[in-house]
């Protein structure tokens, strides 16, 4: 067996197939959660201020391995996809959501060093290093069925999704129509409004802006009762799907002596 092919079996999703695999999975989730820590307590100055030297050696390590396994990643990806030729292989890893995941979360730290950047967007780009938490879905196999879930239950999201945007349209104007003659500094405009169905469909209720006529009041206490039923569709959808999902995937075995089943 050849050293890429060696290194692609550490890097598969085939865990347990080659002696270390397992290892560097855990390492680099550790790697990764370690980076989301380290962005939270950055934004705490007293902490930055007394440890912000240690948080930049551990950026810059972070980055040496993130690069690393990108480029091996990169390097072994007609073997992922043997189907296609090297080049077209290497591509379609570059431009897969994962291979861009893995590009831009390394990129903040590189673009300063080849581009004159207000420190300002380097402030911004840093936050692309919590899509480093995206990562993870490489090295977990429930955030793998999750992915299953949603990619399955999809349509469905979006017809409610569909439905919660009709709903809030159709709200926000009524609402507008009720209500500016009464508060118009409230109930300026639609968008205002729709600011307001938002935090009534949710259940949210900030208080800002509310009904104070009697048709308005009847028309906010509808669409709270609506917003109970219609935003909690989602997650009755999901949760099914992925009850459903975690039973496909746990393995039953019969035991030959008895019959039983074992449930892996």
């Amino acid at each position: 067996m050849s050293i890429k092919q060696n290194v692609f079996l550490l890097f598969d999703d085939e865990k347990g197939n080659k002696r270390g695999d397992v290892f560097i999975e855990y390492f680099i989730s550790t790697l990764i959660i370690l980076n989301i820590v380290c962005i939270f307590l950055e934004s705490y100055k007293n902490i930055n201020d007394a440890y912000g030297y240690i948080f930049q050696a551990f950026e810059a390590f972070s980055i040496v391995i993130f690069t690393i396994e990108y480029a091996i990643r990169v390097w072994i990806s007609d073997l992922m996809f043997p189907k296609l030729s090297p080049l077209k292989a290497r591509l379609k890893y570059i431009f897969s959501f994962l291979g861009f995941i893995d590009l831009v979360s390394i990129l903040p730290f590189y673009l300063p060093f080849f581009f004159k950047i207000d420190l300002r967007v380097v402030r911004i780009l840093r936050l692309l290093r919590l899509l480093r938490l995206l990562k993870l879905n490489r090295h977990s196999k429930a955030l793998r069925v999750i992915g299953q879930v949603l990619k399955k239950t999809k349509n469905d999201i979006l017809v409610t999704v569909f439905m919660v945007f009709i709903l809030l349209i159709l709200a926000s104007t009524l609402m507008y129509s009720i209500e500016n003659d009464a508060q118009p500094e409230a109930f300026e405009n639609i968008g205002q409004a729709l600011w307001w169905a938002v935090a009534t469909l949710t259940t949210v209720g900030y208080g800002d802006i509310y009904p104070i006529t009697g048709l308005g009041k009847f028309l906010s206490g509808i669409i709270a009762l609506l917003g109970i039923g219609i935003v909690a569709l989602p997650t009755g959808i999901i949760s099914s799907a992925y009850i459903e999902e975690v039973q496909k995937h746990k393995k039953t075995c019969v035991c030959p002596n008895c019959g039983t089943e074992i449930k892996d």
